[in-house]
């Protein structure tokens, strides 16, 4: 066991194991190694949770033609050889699919992980909520152009006043918001108490006001940093921002718009969930809950112009701009991964050039989609660091692996 988590070969810790439990998980750092390595599998044990419902229908069937790639060699970037299967290992993997030609050739599971486990999608839910506003936007419940003021009045009293709803989808709004991960008194340490994920730190500041909801802390975001639509910078309450206004256009709360409008539509396998903060709210930004299976079914909605399981689920046009339709900004952050990318409709585009397009989150979570290679790859995993820059370029060198091995 190494000295923050362990990996798929070494010895499980007895986390949540036993009667009761010798090994419990901390309220404070269940995102943290090693306890993130059992709580992203078991979200709906830590914290409230909302049913994305998938609804009565038959499940969308996705033929296998299993191929072994296990043993399939590409270079890290350090230059030195590795397995498809070491990689697996060395990133602390929970499950990996590879969907071509709309078949699955490669489906693994690790870390106590199987088929009917829902999983932690972290920010990859951003880019499930980016496609459901497509659907109101086709309806004409939404229009990218129109201020956020039109869907929600009260943001005239933020540093929102005079943004746009395509400024959230494309995390151009020149709002203050800090993203960094490691400050509980950050931004984004404040929205892990609104939201409900986290209790306020012991031994803070008696002084300092926490958000009691997400709401709330959107309200309190009331300085501008930077004119709006002028560049883009990650802020994950964007997501939230959006996702309140879908709320109110449509008179749904969350789960059911991503219920009725994908999850069942597309088939999948398993109800989902959502966290939900204090004030009941789903958190459009990280809280989604996933099957591996059904994480691949909505890469194949994006990958077939949102049409699967026998109908159109997204709007064509809608699909077609995240893909290849006026690309959105990109800053010094995006480009260490992402050289020639950018960022669209909460969804991240490896190269302008190209087709592809990703939905990533923290900790290891990726759904790879390929039009180019009619490749869909998901990983799902536990890095014990949020951000590792190594491991997602390998991920991505191992992928373009798979791709030359598939043509």
């Amino acid at each position: 066991m190494t000295s923050l988590s362990y990996r798929n070969s070494e010895a499980r810790p007895a986390i949540m194991q036993g009667a009761p439990p010798s090994l419990v998980v901390p309220r404070l750092d269940w995102d943290r190694p090693p306890w993130n390595r059992w709580a992203f599998q078991h979200m709906r044990e830590i914290l409230p949770t909302a049913e994305v419902w998938r609804g009565e229908g038959a499940v969308a069937a996705l033929e296998a033609r299993p191929l072994d790639l296990g043993s399939l060699t590409f270079t890290r970037t350090d230059g030195a050889p590795q397995t498809i299967d070491q990689l697996l290992e060395e990133t602390y993997t929970d499950g990996f699919l590879v969907a071509h030609r709309g078949r699955i050739v490669t489906e693994r599971y690790c870390n106590g992980m199987g088929p009917r486990t829902l999983h932690l999608s972290q920010s990859m839910s951003k880019s499930v909520t980016g496609a459901v506003a497509g659907v109101l936007i086709a309806q004409g419940l939404l229009d990218p152009a129109a201020p956020l003021t039109a869907y929600v009045p009260e943001l005239a009293h933020t540093a929102y006043a005079g943004a746009t709803l395509a400024h959230v989808l494309d995390m151009t709004s020149g709002v203050a918001y800090s993203e960094d991960y490691t400050n509980r008194y950050s931004d984004v340490g404040q929205t892990d108490v609104a939201s409900g994920w986290k209790p306020i730190p012991p031994g803070s500041d008696s002084d300092f006001r926490w958000p009691q909801h997400m709401f709330e802390q959107i309200l309190g975001l009331t300085r501008l940093e930077a004119e709006h639509g002028s560049r883009f910078l990650y802020r994950s309450v964007e997501t939230d921002v959006l996702a309140f206004c879908m709320e109110r256009v449509s008179g749904l709360r969350l789960p059911e718009l991503v219920s009725r409008y994908l999850w069942q539509p597309m088939g999948a396998e398993e109800s989902a969930n959502f966290t939900l903060d204090p004030a009941g709210y789903a958190l459009a930004s990280g809280g989604l809950n996933a099957s591996l299976r059904d994480f691949a079914r909505f890469g194949l909605v994006i990958l077939n112009v949102g049409a699967f399981n026998g109908q159109q689920i997204l709007p064509p046009a809608w699909v077609a701009d995240i893909r290849r339709g006026p690309h959105g900004l990109a800053n010094d952050y995006l480009r260490l991964s992402l050289p020639n990318g950018c960022y669209r409709n909460q969804f991240w585009v490896e190269d302008v050039t190209r087709e592809a397009v990703l939905c990533r989150g923290v900790f290891g979570q990726l759904i790879y989609i390929a039009p180019e290679h009619d490749l869909v790859v998901v990983k799902l995993s536990t890095f014990p660091d949020f951000l590792n820059l190594t491991y997602s370029l390998d991920t991505r060198r191992a992928i373009g692996a798979i791709i030359d091995a598939l043509a």
